[in-house]
C-alpha cells in the first residue's frame, strides 16, 4: 500500500478498471440488482449463487418503485475477478433482472448497515455502555433496569467495532440488516 492507502488497481480512484481479470485474489464486491417485484425472483437470484457454490456475505432486498413493481437486491459477495464477472453476466441473463451494477468498480459508493445491540449489565458496566454508545452516536431505543437496546447505523466495520467494545460489558443479542449501498454522485 502507498501512503494514501489506495490499493494497487483500485478503480474507485481511476477512470479505468485496472484489476487483473486473471487474478486469483478474492475481492469483496457489492452488487446492486434491479428486478421485477414478483414471486420467485429472489429465489432465482439466490439460486444462481448457491447452485455454483458462491457465498453471499450480505443480502438486502426492498421494493424501490411501487408503481413499476421493482425491487433492489444488494448483494455483497467474494470472488476472483473472473468469478465476479461470471456472476454479473449470469445475473443479467435472468429474465426479471433489469440492471446489474457492480458498485465496487463503478466508482465511489456509500454503504451503510443498521444494527440493534442488546447489552445487559448493572452499575459501572451500564454507565460504560452508555458512554461508548454516545461516542459511536448510537441511539437507545429500549431501556429496562437490566438492559439497553442500542441502534447504530454505519459501515460494517463501525458495527463490528461497537460489538467488540460491548461484548465485555454484557452484549447478549445482536441483529444486523445487511449492507444497503448506493453509488455516489450523478
Amino acid at each position: 500500500m502507498n501512503a494514501l492507502n489506495i490499493q494497487k488497481g483500485a478503480s474507485s480512484h481511476s477512470a479505468y478498471d485496472l484489476r487483473d481479470p486473471n487474478s486469483q485474489v478474492e475481492e469483496s464486491h457489492t452488487l446492486a440488482v434491479l428486478v421485477e417485484n414478483e414471486p420467485g425472483v429472489l429465489a432465482r437470484v439466490i439460486g444462481l449463487f448457491s447452485g455454483r457454490g458462491y457465498n453471499i456475505d450480505s443480502l438486502t432486498v426492498a421494493e424501490v418503485d411501487h408503481t413499476g413493481h421493482r425491487s433492489r437486491i444488494t448483494i455483497v459477495t467474494r470472488g476472483t475477478p473472473a468469478v465476479i464477472a461470471q456472476v454479473k453476466a449470469q445475473l443479467g441473463r435472468i429474465v426479471p433482472v433489469h440492471e446489474v451494477h457492480d458498485l465496487t468498480v463503478e466508482g465511489p459508493a456509500v454503504e451503510r448497515e443498521l444494527g440493534l445491540f442488546k447489552v445487559r449489565g448493572q452499575g459501572d458496566k451500564r454507565v460504560e455502555a452508555l458512554r461508548i454508545a454516545e461516542i459511536f452516536r448510537a441511539n437507545v431505543v429500549d431501556s429496562t433496569l437490566e438492559s439497553f437496546v442500542f441502534e447504530l447505523v454505519g459501515t460494517p466495520s463501525k458495527l463490528d467495532a461497537f460489538a467488540d467494545l460491548m461484548r465485555p460489558l454484557g452484549l447478549s443479542d445482536l441483529a444486523r440488516t445487511g449492507i444497503a449501498a448506493l453509488s455516489r454522485g450523478a
